[in-house]
């Protein structure tokens, strides 16, 4: 979710299905069982015990409208912030969006097939619950940012430009590059909004009998697209690193030695089979977007290549590690 706000990448628009989704998620969940519901609904419990209700309207719109000021500040606070505020503002969307949403569905199922409010079942497990996955939501959400945050250039992410680079001794320079293709995250964004509706729904009893057979597919459809939406690619003295996903896993490494060269290439879908992670005649391509591609030549076995930018600059550092020149 990184980036939301600045730009409409991947990150971006799927911050924005996210939070389009919990916002339609949070409305229609009481809706969707009014017939089951009574007329006022426990919203707030003092205990075991409901002490405060609202009318069914109020119930569907009241959380609804939080969760769009909360995620609006967010958005608006990252449009402003400094660098670091990508990271906290996955979490922040994801922790709060999970949080709420639970939330609404412990109170709905609460208030099922009640006549009156005051006969509402406790909250309390079902707040636990939405604390403990929240939580899980809010460390994936910042740990996602933090791979998504782009090295200042004080932080010295590359060397001159040129195939023949020259390290001087005793210096050390890192070359790094990401792609990200913003459909795989904007399928990934609506099939992880669609396994979270379909969570709720099981939780509210709309669902009994059929939940691993609706939930398992959108959550691992979710999982697959999002891990293999973005990849980064790393050149350092200790070979290549391409590391999947906003949480930098799966990875594949090279060492110098491993590789015998390196070279920047321009390739289509249509030259290596499509997109994502394909083989072909031309070995392995990691297809994120059309373009410049990182292409390497391993000493052992098919070239590897990955679509990332400035891959000229780091096939350039990449074979002056290969051929010893760093002091």
């Amino acid at each position: 979710m990184t980036g939301c706000g600045k730009r409409p990448d991947g990150a971006g628009w799927g911050a924005a299905v996210w939070i389009a989704g919990v916002f339609a998620l949070l409305a229609a969940l009481p809706l969707a069982v009014s017939g089951r519901l009574p007329e006022r609904v426990a919203t707030h419990w003092g205990g075991e015990a409901p002490d405060g209700s609202m009318p069914l309207w109020a119930a569907s719109a009241f959380p609804a409208l939080i969760w769009a000021g909360s995620a609006c500040a967010t958005v608006l606070t990252t449009r402003r912030a400094a660098a670091p505020a990508p990271s906290w503002a996955g979490a922040a969307l994801a922790f709060t969006g999970v949080f709420m949403a639970g939330l609404q569905a412990s109170a709905v199922r609460a208030n099922l097939d009640r006549a009156d409010w005051r006969e509402a079942g406790s909250v309390g497990a079902g707040v636990v619950l939405t604390s403990v996955v929240a939580l899980a939501a809010g460390v994936l959400g910042r740990l996602a940012g933090r791979r998504g945050e782009r090295p200042s250039p004080a932080a010295g992410t590359g060397a001159g430009a040129g195939a023949a680079m020259v390290i001087p001794a005793g210096e050390r320079f890192v070359w790094l590059s990401r792609a990200a293709n913003p459909w795989l995250h904007l399928v990934a964004a609506v099939t992880g909004v669609a396994a979270l509706a379909a969570v709720l729904a099981a939780a509210c009893g709309l669902l009994t009998g059929m939940q691993g057979a609706v939930v398992a597919p959108f959550a691992l459809a979710s999982v697959v697209t999002w891990a293999f939406g973005s990849v980064q690619a790393r050149v350092s003295e200790k070979g290549l690193e391409v590391a999947f996903g906003p949480l930098g896993w799966p990875v594949r490494r090279w060492t110098p030695q491993d590789i015998e060269s390196a070279r920047a290439e321009s390739r289509t879908p249509a030259q290596v089979g499509g997109w994502g992670y394909r083989l072909s005649g031309a070995g392995v391509t990691v297809m994120l977007r059309a373009g410049e591609c990182l292409v390497v030549r391993p000493r052992t076995g098919a070239e590897f290549a990955v679509s990332v930018d400035d891959a000229e600059r780091g096939a350039a550092l990449l074979n002056a590690l290969c051929a010893g020149r760093p002091g």
